[in-house]
């Protein structure tokens, strides 16, 4: 298998080409700045990705800037702070500003030039332009948890990636190749639906952080620690 076979490749956005553990670290400050003792990075990613995954089981219609509203009062009321609609409110809206990884624009510029490149993402449509924006706007088609109603890993998500890619451009499951960090949102899921996928193991093997972890084990068919080392591998397989 080389992934020059495909000629889609569909991608995750948050955690695989944004770093929402850095952004969210950061949106959540005010909040962490109020606590008497205040988690540490990594026990504070643990409990969002709890609180998150959470939210969206149980209100999988609600926008995700609304949504990461409501994981910020959870995560308030779960550190003993006395919620604040307002930081509630700016944490929610706060995606757009989430840092991209300094190879992401870069390599979705190349492999634009070779396949054609869809985003499956748990964002809304409002809240992801700052990210496409970040990150050079590449998509043939960004297809948003706002207008699926629901959010991954739901096998809804996939199903409607699978409908739009052969809608739009004439491709069934084999030449599509998925592209994703979560174990947990994205390769479970799209595994389970015959999709072949790549891990962009960002966190270098290590457990936690802002994803959940997976229900089951799980093979992607390619890893690499970042979106740099896809692109050489790429470029390796053109000879």
């Amino acid at each position: 298998m080389r992934l020059r076979d495909f000629p889609v490749l569909t991608f995750d956005t948050y955690g695989t080409l944004i770093d929402w553990e850095t952004g969210i670290r950061e949106a959540l400050q005010p909040l962490l700045s109020r606590l008497a003792d205040p988690p540490g990075r990594e026990e504070a990613l643990a409990a969002f990705a709890r609180e998150e995954s959470a939210c969206q089981a149980a209100s999988p219609g609600l926008l995700y800037a609304d949504l990461l509203a409501a994981v910020h009062r959870g995560l308030a009321r779960r550190w003993g702070a006395e919620p604040d609609e307002s930081e509630s409110i700016r944490f929610g809206r706060s995606v757009g500003h989430w840092p991209a990884f300094e190879d992401a624009a870069p390599a979705l510029r190349y492999l634009k030039d070779h396949h054609r490149l869809v985003t499956l993402t748990n964002c809304d449509r409002t809240s992801y332009r700052g990210s496409a924006t970040r990150l050079g706007d590449p998509w043939d088609a960004v297809l948003t948890a706002e207008e699926i109603g629901s959010y991954k890993p739901a096998a809804a998500n996939f199903e409607f990636l699978l409908a739009r890619v052969a809608a739009d451009f004439g491709a069934g499951p084999g030449s599509i190749l998925h592209v994703a960090q979560s174990l947990f949102h994205d390769h479970v899921p799209a595994k389970a639906i015959g999709l072949a996928t790549v891990w962009i193991d960002r966190r270098g093997g290590r457990k936690g952080g802002a994803t959940a972890p997976p229900r089951q084990e799980v093979e992607p068919d390619f890893r690499f620690g970042s979106m740099a080392e896809l692109v050489e591998r790429h470029r390796a397989e053109g000879g």
